[in-house]
């Protein structure tokens, strides 16, 4: 069984929790409102915009996103029916499928990252001083690689 969490760290994990947990409330309330797109919506959008011609194989995609199979199989054909992504078969090998960004879907992340941009300023990034924006980096870079 594991150690308790002593006062110090459960205070820590607590405003971990609920502040990350109200901030991404925030930020996919007022990209829906503003665009339309889900936050899930919006990050496949910019994963596919910075892949080589704009494509990736699912399991990739699912990777980078951190999205089980079936999750990202769910977002990419909620994407198709709205055209912002299409799938093929992968030429390589025709046995994997891949997500292509279409021009529909780059136009709605170039629509929405000035929008979006706006809310990660305004409920994050102008909060914090450049100290605690490099501390909050390189915290969340060890986290990320554990």
């Amino acid at each position: 069984m594991a150690e308790p969490l002593n006062d110090a760290e459960l205070i820590t994990w607590r405003t971990f929790i609920e502040s990350s947990w109200q901030l991404h409330t925030r930020l996919e309330d007022e990209l829906r409102a503003t665009t339309g797109l889900s936050m899930n919506d919006y990050h496949v959008l910019v994963v596919l915009s910075e892949a080589p011609d704009r494509r990736l194989r699912m399991g990739e995609l699912a990777g980078r996103l951190v999205f089980s199979p079936s999750r990202i199989t769910y977002q990419i054909n909620s994407m198709v029916k709205r055209g912002l992504v299409r799938k093929q078969p992968c030429p390589e090998d025709g046995r994997g499928q891949e997500a292509i960004l279409t021009e529909e879907g780059l136009a709605a992340l170039e629509y929405a990252a000035p929008l979006h941009l706006i809310t990660v300023r305004d409920r994050f990034i102008d909060h914090l001083d450049p100290d605690e924006l490099d501390v909050i980096a390189r915290v969340f870079d060890k986290v990320r690689k554990a």
